[in-house]
């Protein structure tokens, strides 16, 4: 029997998601209401500039005090789709000390300061769901928290950037530089017009904390996670890979030491086998490869951003939070129960790609590869051509310690036949 005495939400911010939600909320709601066992009713919309007219949004429902609305102490959920450290981080707690469940799409918040709203959680017996914060519609956090909850996972391998991923893509497809790439993501929307927090990899970052911690059932903070942008890849670097047979993409990799004691987070960009299924993902899709013990490998892929695919996952995530009120349950909370510490970078093991400009002289080749072999890092494959005493010398190593491999490529530095390291990119998803 279906509850009559409605579900009050309110929506904190209506901007590009929040107006999606809004209305799914609106012309849905009788689908809504017979998937949840209650209806559902927009109580309120806290947003900075309350003159501005919105679709769908009851003029009487807007409100520019967010705090008053999530303290009403009337409301059921808050959705919380603003974004941000502060005042997002206070309003989600007041939310729960004022009997509401939480969904949100801060990804920012949740890498950074996660364990206190998860501890809030808890104290008031609330939920906090996050479907939204990582890979946009891509069901994925559910998944790993959920699905996978009776499985041992030992790593997650991904693209969680449209912006990056599109523009990497028109690199390859289209022969173009990093400029004019970044240009067409831009004037196609797909790109700010400050693009830093993409193309800097801090968006991707503070995804790869989220889904390590999850995954590992760890604590993973933003600093935690080694952060590498993707602004310094080329055409020639592009030209390298596909030398190779494979491709460049921006990924975010979170993985559990052999011997289970550790677990690492990064982001950079990497050449990918063509063979790899992340490396026929286009556009500005993602895609997220996960390897557990039991279910083996296994690939999310769809849309990563946008308002209708980021609102689909915060509906998801509404319907579950709403269910669970009317069950008088809540749904998972923080694992952190490994305790596991995160590795620095430099003992994460993995193989590099190394450009370098070197004189077009003999003993050249043996100068490098003693280097290399002084810092104990394997050569799997050289290629050298050269002309009218230039030539370029390309390297691709073994696996070795990350460490290993930095302080290998400063001691080529200084070799007198090496004129510059050209380009530099580790090799991934062998």
């Amino acid at each position: 029997m279906m509850r009559t005495r409605p579900l009050k939400v309110a929506l904190l911010g209506c901007g590009v998601v929040g107006s999606e939600v809004a209305r799914i909320m609106t012309t849905h709601a009788g689908d809504l209401a017979a998937r949840i066992g209650a209806p559902v009713e927009l109580a309120g919309v806290a947003v900075r500039r309350p003159s501005k007219a919105r679709e769908g949004v009851p003029r009487e429902l807007v409100t520019t005090d967010a705090r008053a609305l999530v303290a009403r102490g009337d409301i059921d959920v808050v959705v919380e789709v603003i974004g941000g450290i502060e005042p997002a981080r206070t309003l989600i707690t007041t939310a729960f000390e004022h009997g509401a469940s939480v969904v949100s799409a801060n990804k920012a918040l949740l890498a950074e300061d996660g364990a206190t709203l998860y501890a809030a959680a808890e104290k008031h017996g609330r939920d906090l769901y996050f479907e939204a914060a990582v890979a946009g519609a891509i069901p994925l956090i559910r998944p790993l928290r959920e699905s996978l909850a009776g499985d041992k996972v030992n790593r997650v391998l991904g693209i969680v950037n449209g912006t990056t991923n599109f523009i990497l893509d028109k690199m390859d497809t289209s022969g173009a530089g990093y400029s004019e790439a970044l240009d067409e993501a831009t004037a196609l929307g797909y790109a700010e017009a400050d693009p830093t927090a993409d193309v800097e990899a801090f968006d991707a970052a503070a995804k790869a904390a989220i889904l390590a911690g999850i995954a590992f059932h760890t604590r993973v903070r933003l600093d935690d996670v080694y952060r590498e942008g993707m602004t310094e890849v080329t055409a020639a670097d592009f030209a390298s890979a596909k030398q190779m047979g494979c491709t460049i993409k921006l990924l975010a990799i979170c993985e559990r030491a052999a011997d289970g004691r550790s677990v690492t987070a990064r982001v950079h960009p990497a050449m990918i086998p063509l063979s790899h299924p992340l490396a026929s993902v286009r556009e500005a899709y993602n895609a997220v490869f996960v390897e557990a013990e039991a279910a083996g490998r296994l690939m999310f892929y769809g849309p990563g951003a946008g308002g209708a695919p980021t609102a689909s996952a915060v509906l998801g995530d509404l319907v579950a939070v709403c269910r669970n009120k009317l069950a008088e349950a809540t749904g998972p909370g923080e694992s952190v129960y490994t305790q596991l510490p995160v590795s620095p970078m430099g003992e994460v093991v993995t193989r590099y790609h190394i450009s370098l400009d070197v004189a077009d002289k003999p003993g050249v080749l043996a100068q490098v590869a003693t280097v290399f072999a002084e810092h104990g890092v394997s050569i799997d494959t050289v290629r050298q051509t050269g002309k009218d005493g230039e030539a370029s010398l390309v390297v691709v190593t073994h696996r070795a310690p990350d460490a290993a491999l930095s302080g290998t490529v400063e001691a080529l530095r200084k070799l007198d036949t090496v004129r510059g390291v050209a380009s530099i990119m580790r090799v991934e998803g062998e």
